[in-house]
């Protein structure tokens, strides 16, 4: 099985993914946990290069670096019988380049023949708990420097995640702003124990 999860910066995406793999780790499943840009070559080549290279050329080389991701880390771990957890994926890459002024069905079209998620997974917050995190936290890329940024990136990740469903996505929409990242990693967890129990009793 493969879930991705995606949200505004501050939602708590690295944690909820933590505690989550745990969760699953602890009820005897394989867990194998990634994130994007991913660590292979493209993906390093793609976070050196975000603080300069912008708009069509940033979003194609996040695209290729998706593309590899699966290729050469996602699938075989799928295949091998684990649940693969990638922090960040498609919706992400529907919705960074967007604070270049990219076309959002330009994002679409170069994103749209990747591997699909058994689960998306769509991390929700008030603009303002996040703007009050990032604060606190410090931006960690020039999206994040911009007045307005987490109110505008709310925003492009409710049309992201309709594009996604439009397109027959599972998609799985939680709200983050009050609930702690365990309770929200609790509540994928059973969604994706729904899901798992019966291929389990397939198998």
């Amino acid at each position: 099985m493969f879930v991705s999860v995606d949200g505004p910066s501050g939602a708590g995406k690295t944690t909820i993914v933590r505690h989550l793999a745990h969760m699953l780790l602890a009820q005897g499943h394989h867990v194998h946990v990634t994130a994007e840009p991913s660590s292979g070559p493209i993906g390093a080549l793609a976070s050196e290069l975000t603080e300069i290279v912008t708009g069509h050329a940033l979003a194609c080389l996040y695209a290729a670096d998706r593309y590899s991701h699966i290729e050469t880390e996602i699938a075989p771990y799928v295949r091998k019988g684990h649940v693969v957890i990638s922090d960040r994926y498609v919706a992400s890459g529907l919705v960074i380049q967007r604070f270049d002024d990219v076309d959002p069905v330009f994002l679409w079209q170069i994103n749209e023949e990747v591997q699909r998620p058994d689960l998306a997974v769509i991390l929700e917050a008030d603009p303002d708990v996040i703007a009050e995190r990032l604060e606190a936290r410090g931006p960690h890329n020039r999206f994040q420097r911009s007045p307005g940024t987490s109110r505008r990136e709310v925003n492009y990740y409710r049309q992201a995640t309709d594009t996604l469903e439009e397109a027959g996505f599972d998609v799985l929409r939680v709200d983050c702003t009050k609930r702690p990242p365990e309770q929200s990693a609790s509540v994928i967890r059973r969604e994706l124990t729904a899901l798992l129990a019966p291929s389990e009793a397939v198998g």
